[in-house]
């Protein structure tokens, strides 16, 4: 399955690039991430609740960041299984800054199987682009505080 959007959000490039980079800013503003533990350069061991339509389940898997180049752009790759099926798949991130903003353009490539599958790709869909929504909602208000609180006098 294959989905891409954009969305501008009202902070720094560095500051949302740091954030979408960050594994403790990622577990906050991942809808359903458990955890998110470090095993290597660029590397982790992921936890995630997942809710779609009537599947349930939690999933254990991986994630990795490549092809990183601050603050422009970075892929992720990512696999889990879990008892309602498995996933795996990539996203592609690129920013740019413009006009004050940060314009994040993304894409995304990914495989579902076992009940996830059967939910059907409309629903799948739907679900992804409404946990981008949120994922970004939340991104945005980290990179701000983040920010504010680097700007702050002490």
């Amino acid at each position: 399955m294959h989905f891409e959007g954009r969305h501008e959000l009202r902070a720094p490039r560095e500051s949302i690039f740091r954030a979408l980079t960050d594994p403790a800013t990622l577990q906050r503003c991942l809808p359903g991430c458990e955890s998110l533990q470090k095993t290597g350069d660029n590397a982790y061991a992921a936890s995630l609740g997942v809710n779609i339509g009537p599947v349930t389940g939690r999933f254990s898997g991986n994630v990795r960041l490549e092809e990183v180049q601050p603050p422009a752009r970075y892929r992720i790759v990512f696999d889990g299984v879990g008892q309602s099926g498995f996933m795996r798949g990539t996203s592609d991130f690129e920013l740019e800054e413009q006009a004050g903003l940060t314009v994040v353009k993304y894409s995304a490539d990914f495989h579902v199987g076992g009940l996830l599958a059967a939910v059907g790709q409309r629903m799948l869909q739907g679900t992804a682009r409404m946990m981008a929504s949120r994922f970004f909602a939340a991104i945005e208000s980290a990179a701000q505080t983040a920010n504010s609180a680097s700007s702050s006098p002490p």
